[in-house]
């Protein structure tokens, strides 16, 4: 397959508005298309055409590294239209891309239905920003979006580290560095240990992913700098729980009593499929530490108070996932199935539709099959 067709697939990933466009052996290429599959008609690609379509868009380093690691990961623009955050790898011997559609559009906080507090909170001279949920959640989204507003409002230094660069972040009010890990610097680690010398206000770590970038976010956090960070956590109380226990057990206290003074709010989010098909809404738990709060994480309460904690914190636009996506399908946003999929307590949530009178399809019918089973 030549350039051209790449170019071809690429104008139609735009066109429909697909976040996805998945390119492997023995299938045509196919769109992720509000959350659903969907094959295009074109013909069954082939191993030669993988490689032919890797070869047009992967830079001479990713190619490096897809002959080293079997797998490489890079973002480029697709000319003013979108840029697209790629994975190549090997499977069964030859190449399968994704290719992920990052829009060139910054929404706002309106947009992409954030809580309103989200605005005096990046305000903050300092403390830990948390934004988690599922890969594909729109955490990015939501970040870039928090990222642009600080750079429209405010006179800040701004330094990102990300694995690829999503989003650009042209200089406003504010000056943006980004860093990319493996062109910029070798590692999120390694470019956390740098960033205090220069001279940053406001840090974006694209991933926590090891002990030692949890520990430099949050030591950042606590010198005077507003950090945003990710985790691939579903609710406010998993994902202080993930952060403590990625230290060693003789660590997890004091661990606990920086998180209780550094951490500000935590944003867990969901993606969901419109009913009217018009793209995707998104369902949000959102925790601001209060005294109330930083005072549960340093006692190591379990997860069942902080989620009382938010339910009584809704004057401060606090709100449990499940509220949310109740409030979504309610509105006629949602459906009843996709709700229960995305939800933390599914057989509460099930029980609450039936009181409502309305009816579980999808989701009651696996959970009956587990009962037989």
């Amino acid at each position: 397959m030549s350039t051209v067709h790449i170019d071809r697939l690429l104008d139609t990933v735009v066109a429909q508005g697909a976040s996805d466009l998945h390119l492997t052996v023995d299938k045509p290429p196919t769109l992720r298309l509000h959350g659903r599959l969907r094959e295009l008609k074109t013909k069954i690609l082939t191993p030669d055409d993988t490689t032919s379509l890797m070869k047009s868009i992967a830079p001479e380093r990713a190619q490096q590294e897809l002959q080293e690691e079997g797998t490489c990961d890079f973002g480029f623009a697709y000319g003013d239209k979108a840029r697209f955050r790629v994975s190549i790898f090997r499977q069964r011997g030859v190449l399968a891309l994704v290719l992920r559609q990052i829009p060139n559009k910054l929404l706002s906080f309106d947009q992409i239905g954030l809580p309103a507090e989200c605005s005096e909170l990046v305000r903050r001279p300092r403390g830990l920003f948390l934004v988690t949920g599922p890969t594909g959640s729109g955490k990015s989204t939501t970040l870039a979006s928090m990222i642009n507003y600080i750079n429209d409002m405010f006179d800040r230094h701004i330094v990102t580290v990300e694995d690829p660069i999503e989003y650009y972040h042209n200089h406003k009010k504010s000056i943006v560095n980004q860093r990319e890990v493996g062109v910029d610097v070798t590692s999120f680690a390694e470019a956390l240990r740098r960033v205090l010398r220069q001279d940053p206000d406001v840090i974006l770590v694209g991933e926590m992913r090891d002990l030692e970038t949890i520990e430099s976010a949050i030591r950042a956090a606590e010198t005077g700098h507003l950090v945003f960070g990710t985790l691939h956590t579903n609710s406010a109380g998993g994902t202080i729980n993930r952060v403590v226990d990625a230290f060693p057990v003789d660590q997890q206290n004091q661990i606990r009593v920086q998180l209780s003074d550094s951490l500000i709010a935590v944003l867990s989010q969901q993606l969901l499929p419109r009913v009217d098909t018009s793209g995707m809404c998104a369902a949000y738990e959102f925790m601001v530490v209060t005294p109330a709060i930083a005072n549960l994480i340093r006692e190591a309460k379990a997860t069942s108070f902080i989620d009382s904690a938010i339910q009584t914190g809704k004057n401060l636009g606090m709100q449990l996932l499940d509220d949310h996506l109740w409030q979504l399908y309610e509105s006629g946003k949602i459906d009843v199935d996709e709700m229960i999929d995305k939800c933390r307590e599914k057989k509460q949530m099930s029980h609450k539709v039936h009181r409502a009178g309305g009816k579980v399809g999808r989701a009651e019918l696996d959970e009956e099959n587990d009962t037989a089973a």
